[in-house]
């Protein structure tokens, strides 16, 4: 899904205006994440296996703008990744892209005339602009809030319709290939899977799939990206014994997501929300769990573009996005909302899921365990 035209002018200026501020006579952006966000979600990729891209895309402390490409790659970034934002092409041959793995850099000085360039990767002889980058990213467009909107909802959906058909005896790498496929149906990508059942649930915060056929109880975990935007959710299938076994850590998990969706507020500091995530764990009787595992943060075109931590100094704007993940051990509470102009939303928020109320609000759930019959 492509942005208009107003939307890339306004991000494009984001970046000029992050050149003046470093005294960068311009920035080199490559990173995938930062592609997506500047192109409304066109890609950057041909080998996925690399953080950055096959386009280097400049732009000027005033304001003009050049794709830096190899002749591979240049029809198709003009044909289809760039086609309408007016980006002036610098081609070279690919012989001379390998032969100088520098020649971006090369060329950005002799189109700015300035030896100050800023860049997304560590590029040497460059400035690092990736954390600017950052901050000016998460603060989210109406036309992305749309997109997020729906995105939350059709992953949540796709994501929950799977947990209703996991059965005792299915293996996690089957569950995690089904996820994948499940995202891929509506369109995403899912760059985060993880399955943890039973005693692995309880022994791993991060449970990357095996061979393992779950018996009482199995938590899938999904970060799923598309137009560049990424949702993260976890959801936990158990029969009556282990839900019931886990149930108070999962009512304190929903208290502490609680806690924090209240606590994301303008200009509270990521700091302070790991503080107060330390403070609700300890209110529950669980103090100490937050040093298991971080809580979560912001989230746009990054599964995470910061976590609260207890030396962060990232702040948060007035729209942005969340994705809180309190957990305790065998249990999790995780979900992507939106904060916008004051008001929390969830937006992979499933309405046929067994919920729990968070008190801090009056139209908010967290997502309880799915017990089967």
């Amino acid at each position: 899904m492509a942005q208009d035209g107003a939307e890339h002018e306004g991000k494009a200026e984001r970046v000029a205006a992050l050149a003046r501020a470093v005294g960068a006579g311009g920035v080199l952006v490559a990173a995938h994440h930062n592609i997506a966000w500047l192109t409304g979600g066109r890609g950057n990729r041909v080998d996925s296996s690399r953080e950055i891209g096959s386009a280097r895309l400049l732009i000027t402390a005033d304001g003009g703008r050049f794709v830096l490409a190899n002749a591979i790659e240049m029809p198709r970034l003009l044909d289809e990744v760039l086609s309408g934002y007016g980006y002036e092409p610098i081609e070279y041959s690919w012989t001379d892209d390998q032969a100088d793995p520098a020649r971006a850099l090369t060329v950005a000085r002799g189109l700015t005339h300035s030896d100050t360039i800023a860049a997304d990767w560590p590029l040497p002889g460059t400035a690092p602009a990736e954390t600017a980058l950052m901050r000016t990213r998460t603060h989210l467009t109406p036309a992305e809030v749309e997109r997020y909107r729906a995105l939350g909802r059709d992953v949540a959906g796709a994501v929950t319709r799977l947990c209703h058909n996991l059965a005792p005896g299915d293996d996690e790498r089957h569950i995690a290939r089904s996820a994948a496929e499940a995202v891929a149906n509506v369109g995403a990508r899912a760059i985060v899977t993880l399955v943890g059942s039973d005693e692995r649930l309880r022994r791993y915060r991060h449970p990357v799939p095996t061979a393992a056929r779950w018996r009482h109880i199995v938590m899938t975990a999904v970060c799923a990206e598309r137009d560049g935007l990424v949702v993260s959710m976890s959801r936990i299938v158990a029969d009556r014994a282990a839900a019931a076994d886990i149930a108070g850590g999962t009512r304190a998990a929903a208290g502490v997501f609680d806690a924090l969706l209240a606590a994301s507020r303008d200009h509270h500091g990521a700091s302070a929300l790991y503080h107060t995530a330390a403070a609700a764990y300890r209110d529950a009787g669980f103090r100490g769990e937050e040093q298991r595992h971080h809580q979560g943060g912001a989230i746009a075109y990054r599964a995470r573009e910061w976590i609260a931590h207890p030396a962060s100094q990232e702040t948060v704007h007035p729209t942005q996005a969340f994705a809180w993940n309190p957990t305790i051990t065998g249990t999790k509470i995780e979900d992507t909302a939106l904060l916008i102009n004051g008001r929390v939303e969830i937006v992979t928020a499933t309405p046929d899921w067994p919920s729990l109320p968070l008190p801090s609000f009056d139209d908010l759930h967290a997502a309880d365990v799915w017990r089967l019959p």
